[in-house]
């Protein structure tokens, strides 16, 4: 029989495609600024090649200058579109595999979520995707601000102690092992990394005492990992 009581779900390229919220921002970004800057489809196609390049995290910088926008400007206009991006109100929707995970998985654990990143940003993502109906408990680690984003244990303690079950009866899945398993590992969680083909970090490496102790490439194949 399982000792596991808590399952616990990171975000970001675990329960939806994080490349999903990129684009959906990237398109509001264009609806926004593409009158005063005349943009449209064609630089909304050129920020989504450029979030699957080396120029990753300056994509707005660059179209700026691609597209001959007054230098003196830019600051002003990154600013103003970030604060868009971070903010705007995301069309994305979960992986199939996820929803079938969560629909199957419910009644028989408590269900959790532990993510980073910023607290709007977040909030909006579980709003979108309809989750605060579907989990028992949501951990965004930003409320306590950004020294507390994973690898610090502070949200996994909360989740637990939330729950009132012991460390040993978590498990944690999620997609990147250059964060995601340090703590959970060091509480004595169980972790799973989920490696989607697709996914932004699947190839990163994991850190001395951050490697997850199984390794799925889909949700449907997590229940196993619940056993024994």
């Amino acid at each position: 029989m399982s000792t596991i009581q808590a399952v616990v779900f990171d975000l970001d390229d675990t329960l939806y495609p994080e490349r999903a919220f990129a684009f959906s921002g990237f398109d509001t970004v264009v609806e926004r600024f593409g009158q005063r800057l005349g943009w449209g489809s064609a630089e909304a196609a050129r920020m989504r090649t450029l979030f699957d390049s080396e120029q990753s995290a300056t994509v707005f910088n660059a179209v700026l200058e691609e597209s001959g926008v007054e230098p003196e400007t830019h600051a002003t206009l990154i600013a103003e579109m970030v604060a868009t991006y971070r903010q705007h109100a995301p069309r994305i929707a979960l992986h199939a595999d996820a929803d079938r995970a969560l629909a199957r998985l419910h009644g028989r654990y408590r269900l959790g979520i532990v993510s980073d990143g910023f607290l709007g940003t977040q909030q909006a993502k579980i709003e979108a995707l309809g989750l605060a109906a579907r989990i028992d408990l949501v951990v965004l680690t930003d409320q306590w601000g950004r020294d507390h984003w994973k690898p610090d244990p502070k949200g996994f303690a909360h989740l637990a102690s939330e729950f009132r079950v012991p460390h040993a009866s978590c498990i944690y899945v999620a997609d990147n092992p250059a964060k995601d398993f340090l703590a959970p590992n060091r509480l004595g969680w169980r972790t799973v990394q989920i490696r989607r083909s697709d996914g932004i970090y699947a190839g990163l490496v994991a850190p001395s005492g951050g490697k997850p102790q199984a390794v799925i490439d889909t949700l449907d194949n997590v229940d196993a990992c619940l056993l024994g």
